[in-house]
């Protein structure tokens, strides 16, 4: 039982990190039905700004998060504006191939610009302190990354259900056509989703920085896979559903591990995949809630 709790514990964090991410893919594709690979890769790029911010700038945790998620949401939008703005009536296939390619070039570039060796972040930039209570162990990274990853969570939320943006998003969501008739600007609620997934994608480089302490230019690849795992299985473009399905695939994945299934803790995530688009490929809540974002 200890080894159970403590591996929930260990996954609330993980999922955390997961279900922020994923939050970008169903905004994304609640908004235009576009599945961004590119998004794991500005997780990555979060991560790399943390990592010069907390080196070469000597700024703590939350500034240098803050100055993650600016650079991530502006790197989003010229995403959005350069590479998908112009296909955004081409066939699906199309932008999905573009969407791989900008994931590509993103890697690659910051391979060119940063090398491919692993970075660590300071040893003081978030100090790792290990509490104990009834045989578990908890770190005060572990709570950080919850409690920062729940805030960011509520914040989405009262954006997008109590804002006029937030209004904008849901309707175009909708029916963009009938949104741009009743006067609502959509290529600015497009880029603005593009902007607030990737803020949010931002944070959680910086905060895997900081937990594993290991980052590189292909850190982005796999989390990101996860993360698109985590959207489907709570149903893709619904916002609790990434939230829910990213707390579930990190939860799942450290009970695998925890159990002696590391080395195949992967495929456990990928197997999941497989089962829900079987037997219900809306995910959890997809017909359960009718809002697209």
């Amino acid at each position: 039982m200890t080894i159970f709790l403590q591996q929930l514990i260990n996954g609330l964090s993980v999922g955390s990190i997961f279900a922020l991410i994923a939050l970008g893919y169903t905004m994304v594709y609640g908004i235009i039905k576009l599945i961004n690979f590119a998004h794991g890769d500005i997780y990555m790029l979060g991560a790399y700004v943390g990592f010069f911010a907390s080196t070469s700038l000597g700024l703590g945790f939350f500034p240098t998060m803050l100055l993650a998620m600016v650079i991530c949401m502006v790197a989003g939008v010229l995403i959005e504006k350069i590479a998908y703005k112009p296909l955004r009536h081409a066939s699906r296939i199309t932008s999905l191939i573009t969407a791989i390619g900008v994931s590509l070039f993103l890697e690659y570039a910051m391979m060119y610009f940063m090398g491919p060796n692993i970075r660590t972040y300071p040893a003081d930039f978030f100090p790792r302190e290990v509490y104990t209570f009834a045989g578990l162990q908890i770190s005060n990274h572990q709570i950080l990354i919850f409690v920062t990853s729940i805030l960011l969570m509520i914040a989405l939320q009262l954006i997008v259900k109590k804002t006029k943006i937030g209004k904008a998003m849901r309707a175009v969501s909708t029916d963009p056509d009938a949104a741009a008739l009743m006067g609502i600007n959509v290529n600015n609620t497009i880029s603005f989703t593009f902007a607030l997934g990737s803020a949010l994608a931002g944070a959680a480089g910086v905060m895997i920085g900081m937990y594993y302490n290991s980052i590189d230019p292909l850190m982005g690849m796999i989390p990101g896979l996860k993360a698109f795992i985590a959207a489907v299985f709570g149903g893709i473009g619904i916002i609790p559903g990434a939230m829910l399905g990213g707390e579930a695939i990190g939860i799942l994945e450290t009970l695998a591990s925890g159990y002696g299934f590391s080395m195949i803790k992967d495929a456990v995530v990928y197997l999941i995949l497989i089962v829900i688009l079987i037997i219900k490929p809306s995910g959890l809540l997809g017909k359960n809630v009718k809002e697209k974002v």
